[in-house]
């Protein structure tokens, strides 16, 4: 009886350039909707086209929460996350309005939906230390640290990712134990929201394919120009918010170290590899149940009919 008395919190998760956003505009035509943005770029401001912000047609179909909170250079955590969103879905509730979770970032998903791991809060002076070893050794060095202490987390990682590498590594020396132990000890247990899952995942040539013309289209929208006011605004290339895909090619190519053309053909590749880690961390929830987008809105249509009811 327990989770009757949850709040029903509708999620729509996949990887970049599935359609999560034409979804959920279509599904605001039949319930009365308000989108929670779970995008870990979307939340700063100026970062539009290279982000897939909703556009203002999209918005003005569906309210959007969590996007352009923080200029580039202002921190922001799944913690962050966690509490804002938390907050937007109990307005959205008050205002009778249904919440709806949309975006790509799995991790502040489940921050919102499930909680958030009891570690230690960062150490500067050990984060400085282990971003100076990874900029000495190459991020692979790192990693393989990582892997000496706690190959399970290890194993979850990306190399390149080195804000996760170091939090990892961080953890480990403030506590003594592996991240992936305090993760299985705490179980995200968290979970104040009765929760359906629904991830958009057209055929992989297909979604491929649509990653491939959205480059272009943020191209021809501007990418290159909006980085390169980013950039005139001192939000320099060292950010974590100017590593993400598409500012860091055209940042590159700004300065002219590449080509425009090559520039275009890295976002593609990149886009398409980052796709793919969206795609392993999603299958590993259990409780997703996969669609093919538009092509079943009627099955998605009584999937959350049931769920609502």
């Amino acid at each position: 009886m327990r989770e009757h008395r949850k709040i029903p919190l509708l999620v729509l998760c996949g990887p970049t350039g599935s359609g999560k956003t034409a979804l959920a505009v279509r599904l605001a035509e039949t319930w009365p909707m308000e989108v929670i943005s779970a995008d870990s770029r979307q939340v700063f401001r100026g970062m539009d086209i290279g982000t897939a912000k909703a556009t203002p047609e999209e918005r003005a179909c569906v309210p959007h929460h969590l996007i352009d909170l923080v200029d580039p250079d202002q921190d922001f955590s799944a913690a962050d996350f966690a509490e804002r969103g938390r907050d937007a879905v109990a307005q959205i509730v008050a205002r009778g309005h249904r919440p709806l979770l949309v975006g790509g970032t799995g991790f502040y998903i489940r921050a919102l939906t499930q909680g958030l791991l009891d570690a230690p809060a960062g150490d500067a002076a050990l984060r400085q230390e282990l971003h100076a070893f990874a900029e000495a050794q190459g991020p692979q060095a790192l990693w393989r640290r990582l892997q000496t202490v706690d190959p399970e987390a290890a194993a979850q990682i990306h190399p390149n990712n080195l804000v996760r590498v170091v939090r990892a590594l961080e953890v480990f020396s403030l506590t003594g134990k592996p991240i992936s132990q305090l993760q299985a000890q705490h179980g995200f247990d968290d979970r104040p929201y009765a929760l359906l899952k629904i991830a958009v995942m057209p055929p992989r040539e297909e979604l491929f394919r649509r990653i491939d013309q959205r480059v272009e289209a943020m191209v021809a929208a501007g990418l290159f120009e909006e980085t390169a006011e980013l950039l005139r605004r001192g939000y320099g290339s060292e950010l974590k918010s100017m590593r993400t895909l598409g500012y860091q090619e055209a940042a590159a190519c700004l300065r002219g170290e590449i080509s425009c053309e090559r520039a275009v053909e890295m976002i593609q590749l990149h886009t398409r590899q980052f796709a793919k880690r969206q795609l392993t961390w999603f299958r590993k929830d259990p409780e997703i149940i996969w669609v093919d987008s538009l092509r079943e809105f009627a099955t998605i249509l009584q999937l959350i009919e049931k769920f609502y009811s």
